[in-house]
């Protein structure tokens, strides 16, 4: 469909209870930017109702249709690419947290499983909070029915907030470190070093969080990489500037300091790191996935739900893995 057409059906979307004529949309359509007589408007109707994505309620107009609604979403597909880039960006710069008091909103990822594989779910993911494929050991967990900040945890699960790799990009930018998410992908382990990006999939092309795409594909291997040395876990690639290594490496220790280990790579300027290209005077840096205990558990085929990049929380509210495990 043309973007016309979409933008009558998101109307009609909108306004399902009651029918729309063709003078209600075109005046509509104009508040919106689209400048259309009520002639035209009823053009592009006539062409949706032959294909049964409106039905024609007499004089009063039309309602969109299942199939229009189902069609509207497909449509809606080429408007979110760039979406995942976008919510990088308004969230990094809405994070506050502060290193040195080690205090502020840092970005958490929720993600829900059974609470009757509670014990099994524990034993498998507590070896990953203290491997270094997490960003922080600290979580906050609740029950069905609890909250964790917004997300309301649904009946018969458990919930797990665990920081989210984008609170790097966060404290860089307060540090005055611009950080540009390049790819999102599974960063091959060998011999407990990082050895190169297996698989990617690169931010501003995606309407999807490509950590999720990988966990649901079963592609990784986050277990192996924690017992054995080997295996392949979720990171993501990103550039900095090359005025902002030195700085970059100093971030990265005071936060390792603090427990929050998320940076495993700080290129050198303008060279390739783990085999990933980066642009000119530019350096590459490579961060773990925030759900990578998570990956664990869809690995040993414990099904999850899960917001990456759900909410944001102080840091001070997140208390040790071991800990929260004791309170829920």
């Amino acid at each position: 469909m043309d973007k016309t057409m979409v933008a009558i059906l998101k109307l009609l979307e909108k306004h399902q209870e009651s029918p729309l004529g063709s003078r209600e949309l075109s005046r509509q359509l104009k508040l919106l930017g689209i400048e259309l007589t009520e002639r035209t408007v009823r053009y592009h109707m006539k062409i949706m109702d032959e294909k049964g994505l409106t039905q024609v309620f007499g004089k009063e107009g039309r309602k969109i249709t299942e199939k229009g609604i189902e069609e509207l979403k497909n449509a809606r597909v080429s408007e979110r690419v760039g979406f995942i880039i976008s919510k990088i960006e308004t969230l990094s710069y809405q994070t506050t947290f502060d290193p040195d008091k080690k205090t502020g909103e840092v970005i958490l990822n929720v993600s829900c499983f059974p609470e009757e594989v509670l014990k099994t779910a524990i034993k498998i993911m507590k070896p990953v909070f203290s491997s270094p494929y997490v960003m922080s050991d600290r979580v906050v967990m609740a029950r069905g029915g609890e909250s964790i900040a917004s997300v309301t945890v649904p009946d018969g699960m458990v919930g797990i907030g665990t920081v989210c790799s984008v609170t790097v990009n966060g404290i860089f930018l307060k540090a005055s470190v611009p950080v540009t998410s390049k790819l999102g992908g599974l960063l091959q382990i060998e011999n407990g070093e990082p050895s190169r990006f297996v698989s990617v999939i690169s931010y501003e092309g995606s309407s999807l969080d490509p950590h999720l795409v990988f966990i649901k594909s079963g592609m990784t291997s986050v277990s192996e990489a924690v017992k054995h040395g080997s295996g392949s876990v979720l990171a993501s690639f990103r550039e900095i500037p090359v005025v902002c290594v030195k700085k970059a490496a100093e971030l990265q220790e005071r936060l390792r300091s603090i427990g929050i280990g998320g940076i495993l790579l700080v290129g050198n300027p303008n060279q390739p790191l783990v085999e990933m290209p980066v642009g000119m005077d530019r350096a590459g840096m490579v961060v773990v996935g925030g759900l990578n205990p998570v990956a664990a558990l869809e690995e040993s085929g414990i099904k999850t739900e899960n917001a990456a990049m759900a909410i944001l929380k102080d840091y001070k509210e997140l208390i040790p893995f071991d800990d929260a495990v004791r309170s829920i």
